[in-house]
């Protein structure tokens, strides 16, 4: 059951009339004091700023506070820093050897490789060899049939003999004409035959005598000739010119050949490749220790563990103008033919130095703004010293100027190292060099 209470009964105001009669005589009130309002909102402005000018205050104490704590932390650290000695590894400079070993790729080569073109017209009719075949000096390849010039040489023969009998017919009438001549000479001289007797017996014999000399040389003519037809006939035997393998061959049985100067076929390579060629472009700046003599060693990537000793024998001695370069060749025995032609192989040279220079490891070279330099260890201390390097061997590098032999350098150099900074060596694990 819910209780319901009326609601309040409003409450009237009960004004009180005072008559004339009852109304008693008030001493007058004295006037309140009338305040501006700007004066009020001056005061409220003030209140603010004092409020506003203490929390400012007491904002930097706080941070006057904390830039004190923190400049005691840096000073801290930087004494802490200063006074820190970093522990570092060194390695000592030592001085490069009376050589320098320098690699290239390169190509191998057969000491002698011919190709072989056909010096006569005709036919193969017989071939002894083919890919793969060792020849000697000599050695029939292939032999080529042409009739037409055994008919040639025929008929060069034949003139031959004719000739030879024109020239034995001209001399028999160059001695009749000088037997006449002798003869009617005297007569002549006599009176008793006429001078232009004498004229015709003196010129005929002249004539006689110059048809012999025609005849002779026509003789010579024909001979070089037959030579000639001779020497074609010699060439239908192609055989091998110098020792070696034959490593393409181009003909077989049957295939016409033609053995004109500008499109002669081409018939067989010869190589030889009991000694291998190797030609190099060696660099400017080692061509210099170059000479015969100077040892290689070739190798391989199919033959690993297998080293080729081989030898410069000859060097072009001028470097050419565009790259700068030294042609060099060098001679590889190779006996058992484990070396093929045309193969890639890297050829070492052991190059006799010329300048001395010191060898650096790789990991203490700095690289900055000022260039190249190391840090070297000296009275325990970091001196900072330029370096010029001249060849980047991988794991170290070669200087020509900065450091000595002997000199300890640090070691993968912190980044903030400076000169004269103190340093300490760590002790290397047993078994390795510092």
């Amino acid at each position: 059951m819910i209780n319901v209470e009326p609601p309040p009964t409003p409450t009237v105001p009960v004004l009180l009339l005072e008559g004339p009669r009852d109304r008693a005589p008030r001493p007058p009130e004295p006037p309140l004091p009338v305040r501006p309002r700007a004066k009020r909102a001056l005061g409220g402005g003030r209140l603010f700023g004092v409020s506003a000018l203490a929390v400012l205050i007491g904002a930097l104490g706080v941070g006057y506070s904390q830039h004190q704590e923190l400049h005691a932390q840096v000073t801290a650290t930087a004494e802490l820093r200063r006074d820190f000695v970093p522990s570092v590894r060194t390695a000592v400079v030592r001085a490069s050897g009376d050589t320098i070993a320098a690699s290239w790729p390169g190509t191998t080569e057969a000491f002698e490789q011919a190709n072989i073109y056909a010096r006569a017209s005709g036919y193969i009719s017989r071939r002894e060899v083919d890919i793969g075949s060792r020849v000697k000096t000599g050695q029939l390849l292939v032999e080529i049939t042409a009739p037409e010039l055994d008919h040639q040489i025929a008929q060069a023969q034949a003139t031959l003999e004719e000739m030879r009998a024109t020239l034995v017919r001209s001399r028999a009438n160059r001695d009749l004409a000088q037997v006449t001549w002798g003869r009617d000479d005297p007569l002549v001289q006599k009176g008793w035959v006429t001078p232009q007797q004498g004229d015709t017996d003196r010129l005929t014999l002249q004539a006689q005598a110059a048809a012999v000399d025609v005849a002779q040389a026509n003789i010579t003519a024909q001979e070089a000739q037959l030579r000639v037809l001779d020497q074609q006939k010699a060439y239908q035997s192609v055989v091998a010119p110098f020792d070696g393998v034959i490593t393409q061959r181009n003909v077989d049985i049957g295939d016409l050949v033609q053995a004109d100067a500008t499109g002669a076929t081409f018939l067989f390579t010869l190589m030889l490749s009991d000694t291998i060629r190797i030609q190099l472009n060696v660099p400017q700046d080692q061509a210099f220790g170059l000479a015969p003599g100077v040892a290689a060693v070739v190798r391989v990537p199919e033959m690993p563990g297998r080293d080729f000793p081989g030898t410069v024998t000859r060097l072009a001695n001028a470097l050419q103008p565009g790259t700068r370069t030294l042609l060099t060749e060098i001679d590889v025995p190779n006996p058992d033919h484990a070396l093929s032609p045309g193969a890639y192989c890297i050829v070492e040279l052991k190059i006799p130095r010329k300048t001395p220079s010191l060898i650096v490891p790789s990991q203490a070279i700095i690289f900055n703004g000022d260039g190249l330099s190391v840090a070297v260890f000296e009275n325990g201390v970091a001196r900072i010293r330029a370096v010029n390097v001249v060849r980047d061997l991988g794991k170290s590098v070669e200087v020509n100027a900065g450091v000595k032999p002997g000199d300890q350098v640090v070691l993968n150099p912190p980044v903030d190292l400076i000169d004269g900074r103190k340093l300490e060596v760590r002790k290397a694990p047993a078994g390795q060099s510092s």
